[in-house]
């Protein structure tokens, strides 16, 4: 359906139903609510992502999908301690959190359709309009004609359909993605696990969950300065060992010194909110226009499902203090050396079809040379500039 009607549609699932979670009459509705927010919550998330990545050029495509997309996310998190800390009526608080998803509608707009994948459907005078649009915005001239080669193939990209299997069919796609949904698993245990746990620290459980989410800033921006510069698999190698190796530490930490201990999981969590800041894009870059919505859909789900077990990790603490951090640790440590095993999409264009997909590091199969000379590159390349 694309980015944009999928983007609004569960954004206001997600608002009507905050607002009617607060005339809950039981626990068991109110959970029964929760679950379809959080069903618009994540999905509208890997929507508007996916829209700007296909939207924006380049240079600014890193700095959206790094500081963008995530540091907004975790102004979030501040706001809510802040806004659970005056207003602890929990009616009053869903109040809250609804009021904001009404000041969107107006954002439809304003709002385009990712060209990339109207092209991708065969609907090349929508996507040249859009492109026109943002040219005369931009102040540049757009040439006659923007993609004369799709034209032809109009009709024959409407019949193409692809699913949630074309991500297993062939080898390399296949350790691709299994690959990528290991690693987006363990990234996500370790920070439900360490979110979660944040009440159960020692110390005022608002200011806590504050910390919490401030001490995200700082690792957005250090993960947008090496998203820039360095490649993408160091990037996520280095920030998921971080992670690990710190939360490792812990065991060693006296009992008696908890103000240690709450450094050391906020370094962690610096950690994965670094690596989860950067395996967003790094999965988008990997993945063609075709299955990079149903790609990310799929490791984001992979990532919830396995977050499921966070709470039970945390339990494990009653058995021995440390043991949560100890398996969160050695995940995230194993993830960091498996990111190495990735294709490395530095300085590539965002691939539009399986064939133009990089291999794994481990594949014969010669790599796709995606260079500028190629005319559908070109084509590419004039399109992000205008």
């Amino acid at each position: 359906f694309g980015r944009k009607i999928v983007l609004f549609v569960t954004m206001g699932i997600q608002t009507v139903f905050t607002f009617i979670q607060v005339f809950s009459p039981s626990w068991l509705i109110f959970c029964l609510l929760f679950f379809i927010v959080g069903m618009g919550q994540i999905s509208n998330y890997v929507a508007a992502f996916v829209l700007g990545m296909e939207i924006l050029s380049p240079s600014i495509r890193d700095l959206y999908s790094t500081l963008g997309v995530c540091l907004f996310f975790s102004i979030g998190c501040m706001m809510l301690p802040l806004a659970a800390y005056f207003l602890r009526d929990w009616r009053m608080l869903l109040i809250a959190l609804t009021i904001p998803g009404f000041f969107y509608i107006p954002l439809w707009w304003f709002v385009p359709e990712s060209p990339r994948w109207l092209l991708s459907q065969g609907r090349v005078d929508e996507a040249e309009a859009i492109l026109r649009k943002a040219a005369k915005m931009n102040g540049v001239k757009a040439p006659d004609v923007i993609f004369p080669p799709l034209q032809s193939r109009e009709n024959a990209g409407r019949l193409q359909t692809y699913s949630f299997c074309d991500l297993v069919k062939s080898s390399n796609i296949r350790c691709i993605t299994v690959l990528l949904c290991l690693i987006w698993s363990t990234v996500s245990i370790g920070y439900s696990a360490l979110s979660l746990n944040t009440s159960s620290l020692h110390g005022n459980i608002y200011l806590n969950c504050l910390l919490s989410a401030v001490v995200e800033v700082p690792a957005l921006i250090v993960a947008w300065l090496m998203f820039r510069h360095w490649p993408r698999r160091l990037c996520l190698s280095s920030t998921l060992s971080l992670g690990g190796l710190v939360l490792l530490f812990i065991h060693l930490i006296p009992q008696h010194m908890s103000s240690v201990t709450i450094s050391l999981v906020m370094l962690g969590k610096f950690g994965l909110s670094a690596a989860f800041a950067i395996v967003y894009p790094a999965t988008a870059e990997l993945y063609p226009t075709i299955l990079r919505n149903t790609a990310l859909g799929t490791c984001t789900m992979a990532s919830r499902v396995s977050s499921i077990s966070a709470p039970y990790i945390l339990y494990s603490g009653g058995y021995y203090r440390s043991l949560p951090y100890i398996l969160i640790g050695s995940l995230n440590v194993l993830s960091g050396l498996l990111s190495l095993l990735l294709p490395e999409s530095l300085g590539s264009p965002l691939p539009e079809t399986i064939g133009h997909m990089q291999t794994v590091v481990w594949s014969k199969r010669r790599h796709f040379t995606y260079s500028p000379t190629n005319s559908k590159c070109e084509e590419e390349h004039e399109s992000e500039h205008l």
